[in-house]
């Protein structure tokens, strides 16, 4: 765990309105940091899709937190990393925490880009970089792309019986914000997880235990996935892109838990049983006065 030095004057949190983003600006806030929240729509605007709010939002900042929308992976993600890097250091960001994905090959390239974008022209007046690299976030399953399944008893996921080590968005928040306002993390890379792994079947358990109803994981093969999320509505190819994405992730490489949480705050993260009992215990508890049975 690192000692807090200062508190950085300005930071910029971009997708501020995201999982992630949201909760970082919410403890910088209550921090006594000035934060400028970045987002299409609000006060400050950013937008990953227009270049031309980079600068303005980087203006005055001293530090920034950088959760790049769609993924790292993604196609563009290399060019948009060099050229964020390029805009921070001309306007004299000093340090950068980056969110990446934990064992994403293909976002390794853009992590770099960054890197060496931010670092300015070697006169040591770049940016330091922090990589936080987390695994599949707890969140995902009560306001993310699992949600609707979860409110309806299923959780369909091309995971197979892969074992994940589920990361609280609240614990990775907690780490990048202890990575922008306390010394001692320049250049190192944090890889966040849960304290242990759990198979989706697990996570569908905890959570039908939380909430006191049934839920179900039913595993579904890459392309039948990618045939599911274009009948939500999404294009074809970014469906595709998507669930190939998910399939790498949850192959089994990442199944190990790591102790990136505990090193950098000095506590164990959250268990997904815990987050599955705040997230969903109120409806156990109003279940068991309507007679729902807990399944």
């Amino acid at each position: 765990m690192t000692t807090q030095t200062r508190n950085t004057q300005t930071v910029l949190v971009t997708s501020a309105s995201g999982k992630t983003g949201r909760r970082v600006a919410e403890r910088l806030a209550a921090r006594g940091v000035t934060v400028r929240a970045g987002s299409r729509t609000g006060a400050t605007r950013f937008d990953w899709e227009d270049r031309a709010t980079w600068g303005p939002a980087l203006r005055g900042a001293d530090a920034a937190y950088v959760a790049y929308y769609p993924d790292l992976a993604a196609p563009g993600a290399v060019g948009a990393m060099e050229a964020f890097g390029r805009l921070a250091a001309e306007h004299g960001v000093r340090r950068i925490t980056l969110l990446s994905g934990r064992g994403e090959p293909a976002a390794l390239a853009a992590e770099e880009a960054l890197r060496a974008a931010a670092a300015g022209s070697g006169d040591g007046q770049g940016a330091e970089l922090t990589l936080v690299r987390a695994s599949f976030f707890a969140q995902n399953f009560s306001e993310g792309l699992l949600a609707e399944g979860v409110a309806e008893g299923a959780v369909v996921f091309p995971a197979g019986d892969t074992a994940e080590p589920f990361v609280d968005a609240d614990d990775l928040a907690d780490v990048v914000v202890e990575t922008l306002t306390a010394d001692g993390h320049a250049g190192l890379v944090h890889e966040a997880t849960g304290p242990r792994p759990l198979g989706f079947a697990e996570v569908a358990a905890e959570i039908a235990r939380a909430s006191g109803r049934p839920v179900v994981y039913e595993p579904v093969s890459e392309a039948a996935y990618a045939e599911l999320l274009t009948g939500f509505g999404l294009p074809a190819g970014e469906a595709a892109w998507l669930s190939a994405l998910f399939a790498t992730l949850l192959d089994g490489h990442n199944s190990s838990a790591t102790d990136g949480v505990k090193r950098v705050l000095g506590r164990e993260p959250r268990s997904f049983a815990a987050f599955a009992a705040e997230a969903w215990g109120g409806e156990a508890r109003g279940g068991e006065g309507a007679g729902v049975s807990p399944g």
